[in-house]
């Protein structure tokens, strides 16, 4: 039997996934509902579009149960039918293979073709729930749902996908990183408890043409994030047509054959694009042979080693891909990678690249050091290679409240804005890892850990970059992996309390693919000498490597920094032993790295700065050239190696690397000299208060630039000042909402529009102009009170007295709600109040609470196109009820013509086509406000019938008279 991942290795020509499951049941007239009941309700549908796909010529077909887990199908209230779907939908894709392969077999020039192997693919969409945001604007720390919760809900569907047989596990349409970790782990679940193993495949959905995901990461953290899964191949799905995905494509082609160069097991990739881009009618319009067209770079390139289609394709265009394979000129797939035969015919070695001491010494005796080896490889929002290129990574240390008394308090204090500030403090002065330390006896070490790593995955400029897990306590490790999207590294295990629970530790972080710190600790304590350190490090190098298979590349050994110059005579040579450890753990236990907490190494001088700063840039120096590639360091640190006075460099260097008896107590006492130079400065007054140069206030942008600054990078820090400076400037309060602020919140609009900013940091916009409005509210008031008719001045918009209203709801029919929590966020923090409806809402419910709240505004989102049709029907029951408030559309199927053309019509009240979330607040302000509603809703009635005209002038064009027609007519003989 020839398993999919051989039949990969085999082919000359990419394997052909089938195309979209939900178009192809619209064709059978369909439009209600979620399409995984069909399984049980018409699975007749089902197999006739399976045996469509296979005549097709799909080598791979996919379940019908992207939406089959009880999250999404608790919408239903189906959640109970979970098994029950999965296994019929399993059995009903067997038996339309069995039955393609038995008509092929008598009659080889059919439709079907030749038999030939043919395949099973579970499909395992994302839930409509997100794991990495916040469905609330006001508790950026929430979730809708626990990782625990959505990995139980994807191994009971992928359970009950294996025990029916599938080939493998497809992962599609991944739009959070963390989602497909949970899918990844449940994965491993569900195949250790059925007792089958199957491939996987990930494919994911990027959200603009700059290859990031919806939760931000770009096509290179993700690939690090989920890479340590088994994976058959990764890949690209729904998002956009075949033309526009091409290029994303060829950044995952560099990124995979990268790995593929040596990994010893390659991961091929899949693409499978819409038939192009949603019309304005929310209809997908390209041919199939255009589709084709724009496939062939694919294969011409050698981008992809599965190819199909996803929204909008039908079985004519997997049948146009077909057509297109078959006649291209047969080539290696991924030249790049190492013949597969080649790894086979070595030695039997672990999966993760692993070898014996004896050939770990020899490979770096010839090689040096990482020779042939994967870099260490790390992600938060962006990948982070520690190549030879980049050569140190720098760990940033004040998110750690056994470090720094001020963390502590204003974690005690829930201080959290001032805590976040710290953290973005370190990365704006260069921390490429973020060290988050929660572990303190006062304190819910668990719950502050995932609090404040959700707090910070809303904070772009900071998440970023990757994190380090630190803790002393195993239940707080395992709670914050299940929080980070991105490839951590985990602080730390070790041998202390022996080798089973060393190992079990290691697995789980294999399970959620993090680098670990391996302290020199063992069943007898920590190691502080050199032969210990290095005995240590060498055993748990050869337990994590030949026993559970981790990545020796993620393995980063700590062999304790120790404080040095403490009056005791056996610290003296801890700093040096460290450097001499390093250099043998580098040189015998290849791939692996080593780093260290720098800051206790000078833990006898608290309170001299300089020294303290002085000793870490010396120490760094040499550790660095010794091959030390990590430490936690204070990225603000001040003194560089190359500012240290000869004299105090040679005193220093001297006690670090014990070089004389007598070096340490030189270093203290150089460390008493500074301390006295100090005290006298102070006592001649030098610090007086008096300022230099440098003090003197630099010229700065106008106010009103800065308001403007700090909505578009979502910064708080000085918004209280500038507002305070802004009301000295501007006549109103109200002017500063409708000038600078409402001009950020624009600019953040088009840059996302055009890319160039993504959700996270939308997100965080939006909050800032939250908190700006807060912060004139009081001068609002102020004004109103001190203004003739003041209670009735600015009724409307965003800064009246009463809070507008808005109520949202995503439409009967559709499960998707990221779209209207981003709205929902928004529209928060531009000061309305929100009523949240949610998903799946019928038009009889927004009606009947629209009745009864009294909204100033609705909004209706839909995702999918027969959404398109359900606004139309809301609208129309919203106007029957005597309702005229602005109605705003959103959604990735909806356009200006489509509600001009069916939408606007059909409402008594402005309909307001939405492009992005960042648009809302100032598009509905117009029509709130007394002054300008009338104008507002004549200049869009005008414009929707200028849309209307048009689209009608289009329509007429495209039809000719019947003489013409008679004309044009084909003549075949």
């Amino acid at each position: 039997m020839h398993t999919l991942r051989h039949n990969l290795q085999q082919h000359t020509r990419p394997l052909l996934l089938d195309g979209a499951m939900g178009t192809m049941v619209q064709t059978y007239g369909y439009r209600e509902g979620i399409s995984d009941l069909l399984c049980l309700t018409q699975p007749q549908i089902v197999a006739d579009i399976h045996r469509r796909y296979l005549a097709a010529g799909a080598d791979i077909i996919t379940t019908n149960t992207f939406s089959a887990q009880r999250i999404s199908l608790a919408d239903y209230h189906n959640e109970h039918l979970v098994g029950e779907i999965n296994e019929v939908a399993v059995r009903l894709a067997r038996e339309a293979i069995e039955a393609a392969n038995k008509g092929a077999a008598h009659n080889p020039s059919a439709s079907n073709g030749p038999v030939r192997p043919r395949y099973i693919a579970g499909s395992v969409g994302p839930t409509n729930k997100s794991l990495s945001m916040s469905p609330d604007i006001n508790d950026p720390a929430l979730r809708a749902i626990s990782f625990d919760e959505m990995s139980a809900a994807y191994e009971e569907q992928m359970s009950a996908l294996l025990r029916a047989g599938v080939d493998v596990l497809l992962i599609e349409t991944i739009f959070d990183t963390l989602n497909a970790k949970a899918a990844i782990y449940a994965a491993e679940r569900a195949m250790n408890s059925t007792g089958r193993e199957v491939p996987i495949m990930l494919s994911a959905t990027v959200s603009d043409k700059a290859g990031r995901l919806l939760s931000g990461q770009n096509l290179e953290a993700f690939f690090v994030s989920v890479s340590h899964a088994p994976l058959l191949s990764i890949g690209l799905n729904c998002s956009f047509g075949a033309e526009d995905m091409l290029q994303p494509l060829r950044q995952l082609r560099t990124i995979v054959d990268a790995h593929n160069a040596l990994a010893r097991v390659p991961i091929y990739i899949s693409a499978y694009p819409n038939a192009g881009l949603p019309n304005q009618l929310g209809q997908y319009d390209e041919t199939p042979q255009r589709m084709a067209e724009h496939v062939r770079p694919f294969i011409e390139e050698r981008l992809v080693d599965i190819v199909g289609g996803c929204c909008g394709t039908t079985d004519q265009h997997i049948s146009a891909l077909r057509q297109l394979l078959d006649s291209t000129t047969p080539v290696p797939l991924t030249p790049s990678r190492r013949e597969v035969q080649a790894a086979e015919s070595k030695p039997k070695q672990d999966a993760m690249r692993t070898c014996t001491e004896t050939e770990a010494t020899a490979t770096a005796a010839a090689d040096g050091p990482r020779a042939e080896l994967p870099p260490l490889a790390l992600a938060g929002l962006d990948a982070l290679l520690l190549t030879r290129e980049i050569g140190f990574l720098n760990v940033g240390e004040r998110c750690n409240v056994a470090g720094s008394r001020k963390f502590l308090r204003l974690i005690q204090e829930q201080q959290y804005e001032e805590a976040i500030a710290i953290a973005r403090k370190q990365v704006e002065d260069g921390a490429m890892v973020l060290d988050i330390n929660m572990d303190d006896g006062l304190l819910n070490t668990r719950q502050e850990m995932c609090h404040f790593l959700n707090l910070l995955a809303a904070e772009p400029d900071i998440c970023r970059v990757p994190f380090m897990i630190d803790s002393s306590n195993w239940e707080v490790i395992s709670a914050a992996l299940r929080c980070i999207q991105g490839k951590a590294i985990v602080n730390s295990i070790s041998l202390k309390e022996g080798e089973q629970q060393f190992l079990d530790h290691a697995r789980e972080l294999r399970s959620f693919g993090a680098a670990a710190i391996v302290m020199a600790f063992d069943e007898e304590g920590q190691a502080t000498t050199y032969e210990r350190r290095t005995a240590i490090c060498q055993r748990a190098y050869q337990l994590l490597v030949n026993k559970v298979g981790f990545p020796a590349e993620d393995i980063i050994f700590d062999p304790n920094v120790l404080a040095i110059a403490t009056g005791m005579k056996e610290h003296d040579t801890l700093a040096a032993d460290f450097i001499h450890a390093t250099v043998w753990i580098r040189s015998h236990l290849p791939g692996s790295h080593v780093s260290g907490g720098v800051s206790n190494l000078s833990f006898a001088f608290r309170g001299n700065n300089y020294l303290r700063e002085a000793m870490h840039a010396v120490f760094l120096y040499h550790a660095r050239q010794a091959g030390m590639d990590m430490a936690i360091v204070n990225p603000s640190a001040k003194v560089t190696y190359a500012d240290i006075p000869q004299a105090h460099l040679e005193v220093i260097e001297d006690a670090i690397l014990a070089r004389r008896e007598d070096a340490c107590e030189r270093l203290t006492a150089l460390a008493m000299d500074l301390a006295e130079q100090k005290v006298q400065a102070e006592t001649s007054g030098s610090t007086s208060g008096q300022h230099s140069p440098s003090d003197a206030p630099a010229e700065h942008p106008s106010v009103g630039s800065r308001l403007i600054t700090a909505l578009r990078r979502g910064q708080s820090d000085h918004l209280e000042a500038d507002l305070q400076e802004a009301l000295t400037s501007y006549p109103t309060p109200i002017a500063i909402i409708e000038g600078p602020l409402m001009e950020g919140m624009n600019l953040v609009g088009k840059l996302f529009g055009e890319g160039k900013m993504f959700l996270p940091q939308v997100i965080k916009t939006a909050r800032t102009m939250k908190r700006a409005v807060e912060i004139l509210q009081p001068a609002i008031e102020a004004q109103k009170r001190n203004t003739p008719g003041g209670e009735t001045a600015d009724k409307c918009g965003p800064n009246r007295k009463k809070a507008p209203r808005i109520l949202v709801a995503t439409v009967k029919g559709d499960v998707h709600d990221i779209g209207k929590n981003i709205v929902a966020t928004v529209m928060a923090c531009n000061g309305y109040e929100v009523i949240d409806l949610g998903v799946m809402v019928p038009a009889e419910t927004i009606v009947e609470v629209a009745l009864q709240e009294q909204p100033d505004v609705i909004g209706l989102s839909g995702l999918i196109t027969p959404s398109l049709e359900e606004m139309v029907h809301t609208v129309h029951l919203l106007s029957e009820a005597g309702i005229t408030v602005p109605v705003l559309i959103g959604g990735a199927t909806t356009s200006r013509l489509h509600t001009a053309l069916k939408i606007a019509p059909v409402y008594a009240g402005p309909v307001i086509h939405v492009r992005d979330a960042s648009q809302n607040a100032p598009l509905a302000a117009p029509f709130l406000d007394p002054a300008t509603a009338e104008e507002a809703t004549r200049t869009l009635q005008a414009d929707q019938n200028q849309l209307r005209q048009q689209a009608r002038k289009n329509e007429d064009e495209q039809h000719a008279s019947f003489k013409e027609a008679q004309s044009n007519k084909p003549h075949y003989f």
